[in-house]
C-alpha cells in the first residue's frame, strides 16, 4: 500500500496488483472479463497438447534416430545423462506432473486468490507458465530432462492452478444472472489451448529445426514469450465487481430464488470441504473425468485397432496393414483425436450454458446417464463396423467430459455461495489430479491385460469401455445423494463480514453503484479484445476442421484404391 499525501489530506494508493485497485467503476463492460480469462487459458491450455513435443524430444541427440542409452543405465543416470535420448515414457511424466500441481495449487492456494484477487494471481501463474517453459527450453539445450519435470511439470504446473482458477469467482459474480454460460466462456479456453498451441508448436519447430537440432528449445522460448504477452494482457484485464453488484434491472427468476439447491449465503472454504456435499461432487467430478479423460488418452489407438482397414475400405484387421497402410490409418485417427478436441472446447460452452436452464444437478443426471447409454454401445458400434456413430458417440462423450468441468464451478457457487467459491473450486481440483492417475491407468493396463490373455485388438476394449460405464454408474449414485447445505456450515454476518475484509471486498460508498449497465463507449474495447482472443481459437478450430478433412479424404482415397485393386 502505497500513500500520496497533498493539501493536507492523506490518500491512500492501492499497490497496483492488489484486488482494491481492480474494483471496477459505474459504467463498466462485464464483457471485457470473459476474454480476460480466454486470454490466460488458451495459453495455459497448452498443458494438453504437449505431446507433440514427444517424438522430436526423443530424438533430440541423434536428429534423424533416437541414440539408445545403454541397456545396463540405471533410471537416475538417464536423468542426468546428456549423452543419449530421452524416451517418451520419461517424456510422459511431465503430463503427469502438470495435473497433479495443477490440483495441489489450486487447493492450497485457492484461498489466497479470493484474498489477492484475479490480477496478482493472473500474473504470478504467468511468470509459473511461461518461465517454466524458459526452464525447460534450457532443460532442452542441456540435455537435462530434470529440468524439464521441475520446469514445465512442477512449476508451470503450479501457473497451471493459478491460471485455471483466477476468473472462477470473478466471473460468477460478473454473471449472478448466467453463471454457467460464464464458467463455461473461461473454461472452454483451457480445452482450446491445445488447438491452438499444437499446431503454433508444430510450425514453429519445423521453422527451427535444422541438421543439428529438432528445433524444440527454439520454440520454448518463442511461445513463452507470446503466451507471456497473453497472460499478462489478460491478468491486467481483470476488474471485479463491487459487492452486491448485479446488472441494470436484473432481479433473480422466482423459481431460481425458491430452489433449495441455490443458495443465497456463503460458505467459508475451511467449512466447505468438509461438507458431504464436497465429498459427493467431489466424486461426481472425479468419475466422470476418469471416464473421459481415460478415452481421450486412448482415442488414436482405439480408432486404429477397432476398425484397422475398414478406415481405409479394405477391411482387413490392424495386424494384417503394412506400413503405408498404418501411416494412413494413423493420419486418419490423428483428425479424429483433433476431433474431439474440438467437442471438448464446444462441449464447455454448451453444457455450461444449458445447465442455467437445466439445473446443475439435472445436467450432471443427463452427463451420466447419456454417458452410461454410449459407453455400453459403443463396442457394438465397433463390432458392427459403424464409423460414423462410433466418432459421433465418442464426439457426445468428450463434450461432456468438457461440460463437466464447465459446469462444476457454478455448482458450487449454487451449493456454497459465491464469496469463496474460487477457492472451494481450487480444492474441488484435486478430483481432477485424481482423475488424471485413475482414468489412464484404469484404461491403459485394462487394455495390456486384455492382449496379454490373447484378446483381438479389436475387442480389447470391450470390457475397459463397460467399466468405465460402471464408474458412471456410482457418479449418477453420488449426484443423486447431493442435498442442500445444512444451516450449520454456512457464514455468520459478522463471518462473512469478517471475511469480506480480508478479500478487500467493496460494497456501495459515495462513488460507487451497485446497480449498471455498461457504457456505450466501452463497446469498441469489448469488441477488440474478444477479437483478440477469438483469432487465434478461431485459426486453432479451422486447423482441426482441416485435418478432420484431410482425414476424410484419405479415407475415402483409401477405399477408391481397395475398390480399383478388387476389380
Amino acid at each position: 500500500m502505497s500513500t500520496s499525501t497533498a493539501a493536507g489530506n492523506t490518500a491512500a494508493q492501492p499497490a497496483f496488483l492488489s484486488k482494491e485497485r481492480i474494483i471496477a467503476k459505474p459504467g463498466f463492460n462485464r464483457w471485457l472479463v470473459p476474454p480476460a480469462a480466454l486470454a490466460i487459458h488458451l495459453c495455459i491450455g497448452m498443458a494438453y497438447g504437449f505431446s507433440v513435443f514427444w517424438l522430436p524430444l526423443s530424438k533430440a541427440l541423434g536428429i534423424t534416430a533416437p541414440v539408445a542409452c545403454a541397456p545396463d543405465m540405471s533410471f537416475i543416470s538417464q536423468v542426468f545423462s546428456s549423452q543419449c535420448d530421452w524416451p517418451i515414457s520419461m517424456l510422459g511424466w511431465i503430463y503427469t506432473l502438470f495435473f497433479i500441481f495443477l490440483g495441489c495449487s489450486a487447493a492450497i492456494w485457492g484461498g489466497w486468490l479470493e484474498h489477492a484477487g484475479p490480477r496478482k494471481a493472473g500474473v504470478v501463474s504467468a511468470l509459473c507458465w511461461c518461465g517454466g517453459l524458459l526452464i525447460s527450453a534450457l532443460g532442452i539445450y542441456t540435455h537435462q530432462i530434470w529440468l524439464m519435470w521441475i520446469g514445465s511439470g512442477v512449476i508451470g504446473g503450479i501457473g497451471l492452478g493459478l491460471g485455471y482458477i483466477s476468473p472462477v469467482s470473478t466471473l460468477i459474480k460478473w454473471f449472478p444472472d448466467k453463471r454457467g454460460m460464464a464458467t463455461g466462456m473461461a473454461i472452454m479456453g483451457f480445452g482450446g489451448g491445445a488447438m491452438v498451441g499444437a499446431p503454433l508448436a508444430a510450425a514453429l519447430m519445423g521453422h527451427f529445426a535444422s541438421p543439428t537440432s529438432v528445433g524444440v528449445w527454439q520454440s520454448f522460448v518463442v511461445m513463452a514469450v507470446i503466451y507471456f504477452v497473453f497472460m499478462i494482457g489478460g491478468a491486467l484485464s481483470y476488474r471485479v465487481p463491487p459487492t452486491g453488484w448485479k446488472p441494470e434491472g436484473w432481479t433473480a427468476p422466482a423459481k431460481k430464488a425458491s430452489n433449495a439447491m441455490i443458495t443465497h449465503r456463503h460458505v467459508h472454504v475451511n467449512v466447505a470441504w468438509k461438507t458431504p456435499q464436497f465429498r459427493l461432487v467431489w466424486l461426481v467430478l472425479c468419475l466422470n473425468v476418469s471416464a473421459g479423460i481415460g478415452i481421450l488418452g486412448m482415442a488414436s489407438p482405439l480408432l486404429q485397432e477397432v476398425f484397422g482397414g475398414k478406415l481405409l475400405g479394405n477391411g482387413l484387421a490392424f495386424g494384417q496393414l503394412d506400413a503405408g497402410q498404418l501411416a494412413s490409418i494413423a493420419a486418419i485417427a490423428a483428425g479424429f483425436t483433433g476431433l474431439l478436441s474440438l467437442f471438448n472446447i464446444g462441449g464447455r460452452f454448451f453444457w455450461a450454458s444449458f445447465s442455467d436452464y437445466l439445473g446443475r444437478k439435472n445436467t450432471y443426471f443427463v452427463f451420466f446417464a447419456l454417458g452410461f447409454a454410449l459407453y455400453a454401445l459403443i463396442p457394438n458400434l465397433g463390432h458392427l463396423g459403424n464409423v460414423a456413430l462410433f466418432v459421433a458417440a465418442f464426439c457426445i462423450i468428450l463434450s461432456m467430459y468438457g461440460g463437466g468441468f464447465a459446469t462444476v464451478p457454478a455448482y458450487l457457487a449454487d451449493l456454497f455461495g459465491t464469496q469463496m467459491v474460487g477457492a472451494i473450486h481450487g480444492r474441488l481440483l484435486t478430483a481432477w489430479a485424481a482423475a488424471g492417475v485413475l482414468g489412464p491407468v484404469l484404461v491403459n493396463y485394462l487394455r495390456e491385460y486384455q492382449l496379454s490373455i490373447g484378446v483381438e485388438r479389436a475387442a480389447a476394449y470391450d470390457i475397459t469401455l463397460y467399466i468405465l460405464a460402471g464408474l458412471l454408474v456410482l457418479g449418477f449414485i453420488c449426484n443423486l445423494l447431493v442435498r442442500p447445505v445444512a444451516d450449520k456450515y454456512f457464514m455468520t454476518d459478522a463471518e462473512l463480514a469478517a471475511e469480506q475484509a480480508l478479500g478487500h471486498d467493496k460494497g456501495a460508498d459515495s462513488s460507487t453503484v451497485l446497480e449498471w449497465k455498461a457504457s456505450s463507449g466501452s463497446v469498441p474495447l469489448a469488441v477488440a479484445a474478444w477479437l483478440a482472443v477469438g483469432i487465434p481459437l478461431a485459426w486453432g478450430v479451422w486447423v482441426t476442421l482441416q485435418l478432420w478433412r484431410q482425414s476424410i479424404l484419405e479415407t475415402l482415397h483409401g477405399r477408391s484404391v481397395s475398390r480399383q485393386q478388387t476389380f
